[in-house]
């Protein structure tokens, strides 16, 4: 009964969209707006088959790289800069102002320094995706209950101990708050960085079907990048929820209290 409800929440807007989208085509009709049925079709012949190896795979890929090396990048620098005061207090106003550069501008600059190739698009997605991490990681480790840190110094839990078992887990749900945001990042500048110089991968293949005025394929393509979209944030919801476990039971007794 559980899955059915959760399966109907989960479907009911999906229907009503698609079903508005079926009725609007049947009164009128739009170059730029396909019918559903053709949507479908379309979809099917373009992506399941050579595109899926050659545009999706790759695309994912770096992707994957690209967000793995800015959970990495985000959490290990937050947990050193937001560990020293000094250190954070020095660095605080320059990278407010790196973050402040979006990452797309870089692109040419990127092109020029790394070459065109997958390694320039990882570059330019971490570039990216880095600061949520990185700034709510900083703010989790600062943010630290002092009745705990005095605690751990009082029984003499210090350096690795220490962030392993009182810093880490406590800095975890904003942490986790960060990641959820690169996510969503780093799947635009995927698509970004892929319309510039690039032979392959989804946001090029989106960019030829649009000049080309291959509109159902065009709309397929950002089908595809709206289905990845979707599993990444169900796969996160579902780590989330296992890493803050913890966390949930603690707002649970409190508000329960």
């Amino acid at each position: 009964m559980k899955l059915v409800k959760t399966l109907g929440y989960a479907l009911a807007l999906p229907v009503l969209l698609i079903l508005l989208w079926w009725a609007y085509t049947l009164t009128t009709t739009n170059f730029y707006v396909p019918e559903p049925g053709e949507f479908a079709t379309t979809f099917v012949d373009v992506w399941f088959g050579d595109r899926f190896f050659d545009d999706v795979l790759p695309s994912i890929g770096r992707l994957l790289v690209g967000l793995a090396l800015s959970i990495l990048l985000g959490v290990v620098a937050g947990l050193v800069i937001g560990s020293v005061r000094w250190l954070r207090n020095l660095l605080e106003p320059v990278l407010e102002f790196f973050r402040a550069i979006p990452p797309p501008v870089l692109v040419p600059v990127l092109m020029l320094l790394i070459g065109v190739n997958d390694q320039m698009k990882v570059v330019v997605i971490v570039l990216g995706s880095v600061w949520p991490v990185l700034l709510n990681t900083i703010e989790g480790v600062r943010s630290v209950d002092s009745v705990m840190n005095e605690t751990a110094r009082s029984y003499g839990i210090h350096g690795w101990s220490r962030i392993v078992h009182l810093v880490i887990p406590a800095a975890s749900p904003q942490m986790m708050a960060g990641i959820r945001q690169a996510l969503s990042i780093g799947l635009i500048l995927m698509v970004i960085s892929e319309m510039f110089a690039s032979s392959s991968g989804l946001g090029f293949t989106i960019v030829q079907f649009q000049r080309s005025f291959a509109i159902p394929e065009m709309w397929s393509g950002i089908a595809v990048l709206g289905l990845i979209g979707v599993v990444l944030a169900f796969v996160f919801q579902r780590v989330e929820r296992k890493v803050l476990a913890w966390y949930r039971g603690l707002k649970e007794v409190e508000n329960a209290g």
